[in-house]
């Protein structure tokens, strides 16, 4: 009887101990969801992903054509991390949405322009020209902040970031505007004069700054500088955290330098 009972007791052992080891095997690496706009945001996630990797962090690039979206998905949990808005754009949207997204890292540098395929210089610019501007809380008014910097129009007082052309008290030239999706902006430069156009944007649209664009939002401007960004109550999580420091590393830092060639550059350095 005691022998029978030992060996029910080790069979049991063994059994516990092979779903232990199976239980090991099935065990996938941890994953985390990023989301980025497509073209730069998107390509420099993707190396991040690959540094994360080596880290044992698993990243799926998610990639969205829109600004709204990427947001919207971070707040309902769907994706964990975004990379692709600037900090008054994030702000904004929490204001907007009732949400609770967090600035966690800088990402990158990368200035609004003007684009033409037909104009070279602000003094080039004739009255009555049409022009584009994205139709997406705070980018528009980025674009119009740039349009008055360039003297080109006057905004009300106290207009800021989130202007809309119906705020411009002021226009010499009598320019004409197009409100778009910030996406097709490059692709409207065959039916307006010049478009206000975000850099990722330019750069997914394979437009070059240096042939097409002819003036640009400084360096050091608040809406240049790329974020990266959680929900407050992951922004702490060991994933997320692997992810910021996977993509604020020296070999995304290179990528980024060899890959755009100055038009985007790596912010925390």
């Amino acid at each position: 009887m005691l022998k029978r009972q030992t060996l029910k007791l080790l069979s049991s052992l063994v059994i516990v101990s092979a779903l232990a080891l199976t239980g090991c095997q099935d065990k996938k690496p941890s994953e985390l969801k990023v989301g980025a706009t497509a073209g730069p945001h998107a390509a420099n996630v993707q190396k991040a992903a690959e540094v994360a990797k080596k880290d044992g962090l698993n990243v799926k690039v998610v990639e969205f054509t829109d600004y709204i979206t990427p947001n919207k998905s971070l707040a309902e949990g769907a994706l964990d991390v975004v990379v692709y808005q600037h900090e008054p754009f994030l702000n904004n949207f929490n204001k907007q949405q009732g949400s609770d997204l967090k600035n966690i890292g800088k990402a990158v540098v990368q200035p609004m322009g003007f684009y033409s395929n037909k104009i070279k210089s602000l003094e080039t610019i004739p009255a009555g020209a049409t022009v584009a501007v994205p139709n997406d809380p705070t980018n528009e008014g980025r674009a119009l902040i740039l349009l008055e910097q360039a003297g080109l129009i006057k905004l009300k007082a106290g207009a800021g970031g989130t202007a809309t052309v119906h705020e411009i008290i002021e226009n010499p030239k009598t320019l004409k505007f197009k409100e778009l999706e910030a996406a097709q902006l490059p692709r409207s430069l065959e039916d307006v004069d010049f478009a206000c156009i975000p850099m990722n944007y330019a750069i997914s649209g394979s437009l070059s700054p240096q042939k097409q664009g002819f003036y640009f939002e400084s360096k050091d401007a608040p809406y240049a500088l790329i974020v990266i960004a959680s929900r407050a109550n992951n922004a702490n999580d060991e994933q997320v955290k692997k992810f910021v420091k996977a993509f604020q590393s020296p070999e995304v830092a290179k990528f980024i330098k060899e890959e755009f060639k100055g038009a985007v550059v790596p912010a925390w350095e």
